[in-house]
């Protein structure tokens, strides 16, 4: 049992990974709990992931232009729900890779997160990872990680 004197981390800068699978859709809700809680600010983030385009697409420029013009748009309607929520500051990102590489190493560190919060399966990852992104997060992240069910 937890002394009632021992203080609760508040965290400065939250960092939520969303895909649309219902792990994500729990991460985000609880990341903009927790937001809210510790008057936090949010960073939703989400990875194109390069397996899922084919060589033809990744040599098009145009479609995946379009296709992180799409998420970036879908990012958005998430800002806006957790503005809606009551979150004061929400940004978003969108990277193109590895997603638990990519926010590992490149997303954590570009928005200075303290806390990162992500669902343990992906929408492509169920079968293929087996949890694997969210393994990773947690193994290498360089800060607290917090996985969803």
């Amino acid at each position: 049992m937890q002394n009632d004197n021992t203080p609760h981390t508040k965290f400065k800068r939250i960092l939520v990974g969303v895909d649309d699978s219902p792990d994500a859709q729990l991460a985000f809700r609880y990341a903009i709990s927790e937001a809210r809680l510790s008057g936090a600010s949010l960073v939703i983030a989400s990875v194109l992931e390069s397996d899922n385009v084919n060589v033809f697409q990744a040599l098009n420029k145009d479609f995946v232009h379009g296709e992180r013009k799409d998420l970036a748009e879908h990012l958005n309607q998430y800002r806006e729900l957790a503005l809606r929520a009551g979150v004061k500051t929400v940004d978003t990102v969108v990277e193109e890779g590895d997603p638990g590489e990519v926010i590992v190493k490149t997303i954590i560190p570009a928005v200075h997160a303290d806390l990162l919060i992500v669902g343990s399966l992906s929408k492509t990852g169920v079968r293929k990872y087996f949890g694997s992104q969210a393994a990773y997060m947690a193994k290498y992240s360089p800060i607290s990680v917090m996985v969803v069910r």
